[in-house]
């Protein structure tokens, strides 16, 4: 292996002015130098041997062969620590040290992220729309810095009978209903406030506590309660229903905040009556009577229905009966009328000429169905049925029209003259 050359010596470890080279050992000075090492004591040259200062002088000399050889090996070492060290101040200052908090989980790391979305990324952090980071994402990053991250968790909430479903970044029941402003305090809840809300959602029912007023029996009541319907909110406030009772609100109904439900005490009863059933008159035209002239060939029987009612009294105070049944006890009877279609004559003689209204107003006042107290005459020139009938007339004269009255009593004039009216029949004359 080749040696490096040898250079002259210069004892550069020592400092201050200038020194003047010093000169390689002889010989002698080496051998005396070697006995020193060697433990010879005084320091005599033996026989032959150079003197202690030629020793120091080699020794010296060997020193300063080996020292180029470390300063090479030294140099490049140096510079790369120093390329080294400019490089680490550089990556110390690209570094930053921040607390990260995930759901309520906090940790403190080191990044280069210059911004909170490069940080979320390095992080594998992946957000949705329903997800929360605070600062924003886009916010640059410093040495220090806080980051907060809220997952979204959806809840299907029924509350108070109403069913919604929200999104919360609450990691539990209690917090998701103070971040709704739901009052938990005396509320109904399906499961308990320091349930966990899993990232996949959570079902639950919520009934917070109402006042509802219950009116019952002339009175007032008005309770606290977080009851699903009214029957249980009947219960609770310790109000017993019988029979057919009931409520102005259904009893699966949801009971509001602020709500009155009155309590409707019914009893209920029937009643059965006969009432009449109205018979039907059928009408025969017949030309032998003369038009106008009705003629009853059979009485109409009305029929008879026994009718049976629901009666309900609500709070004492009686409804409407309600018609439930009904049976025929016995069938109507048709009434036959026989109607004349003769037309009638316009005069008779010997007496169309006499003052006819004025017999009449004496007679009936000019009524047609004037009946005298008795029942025994009627019409308007009172006649009885049987003198009627024997003028041609059918049925009763109270019942035939104004024109055949007329017309029947200038016959009855015709065959009598005027006695059959002894206190009207001069009035015929004026």
């Amino acid at each position: 292996m080749a040696q490096a050359p040898t250079v002259p010596y210069l004892d550069v470890m020592e400092t201050g002015p200038a020194r003047t080279p010093r000169m390689p050992p002889t010989a002698g000075d080496a051998a005396g130098e070697t006995r020193r090492r060697d433990g010879g004591g005084d320091d005599v040259p033996g026989p032959g041997s150079p003197g202690p200062r030629a020793a120091r002088r080699g020794a010296r000399r060997r020193r300063s062969a080996q020292r180029p050889e470390a300063l090479r090996r030294l140099v490049p070492r140096a510079l790369v620590v120093a390329f080294l060290a400019g490089g680490t101040s550089a990556f110390v200052a690209d570094d930053k040290v921040v607390r990260l908090t995930v759901d309520g989980v906090p940790r403190t790391m080191h990044t280069f992220a210059d911004d909170v979305r490069e940080l979320l990324d390095e992080e594998g952090l992946d957000l949705r729309a329903h997800d929360v980071v605070a600062p924003d994402a886009g916010a640059a990053l410093d040495s220090g810095d806080e980051i907060t991250v809220r997952y979204g968790r959806p809840l299907t909430l029924t509350l108070d009978g109403r069913r919604i479903r929200v999104w919360t970044t609450a990691r539990t029941v209690e917090g998701a209903l103070r971040e709704y402003g739901v009052r938990a305090e005396g509320a109904y809840l399906s499961v308990p406030r320091s349930t966990p809300i899993p990232r996949t959602g959570l079902t639950m029912d919520v009934r917070t506590e109402r006042a509802v007023t219950f009116m019952a029996d002339g009175h007032e009541r008005t309770i606290r309660t977080n009851a699903a319907t009214v029957r249980e909110a009947l219960a609770e406030a310790g109000i017993e229903l019988r029979g057919r009772d009931t409520t102005s609100v259904a009893f699966a109904g949801f009971p509001r905040d602020g709500q009155t439900v009155t309590v409707m005490r019914i009893s209920d009863g029937r009643q059965v009556q006969e009432e009449p059933i109205a018979f039907d008159v059928v009408r025969t035209r017949d030309p032998a009577l003369f038009a106008g002239t009705e003629i009853v060939v059979r009485q109409g029987e009305p029929g008879v229905r026994r009718v049976t009612y629901a009666l309900r009294t609500v709070n004492g105070v009686r409804q409407k009966p309600r018609r439930v049944g009904e049976e025929v006890v016995r069938e109507p009877v048709a009434e036959q009328v026989r109607t004349g279609t003769r037309q009638l004559p316009s005069s008779v003689r010997g007496a169309d000429g006499l003052n006819w209204s004025a017999l009449a107003a004496c007679e009936s006042g000019g009524r047609p169905g004037a009946v005298d107290p008795s029942g025994t005459y009627g019409g308007l020139y009172q006649l009885d049925t049987a003198t009627w009938r024997s003028l041609g007339g059918s049925g009763r004269p109270q019942d035939a029209p104004a024109e055949e009255q007329t017309y029947r009593a200038k016959k009855l004039y015709v065959q009598r003259g005027a006695s059959p009216w002894p206190h009207c029949g001069r009035r015929l004359y004026r």
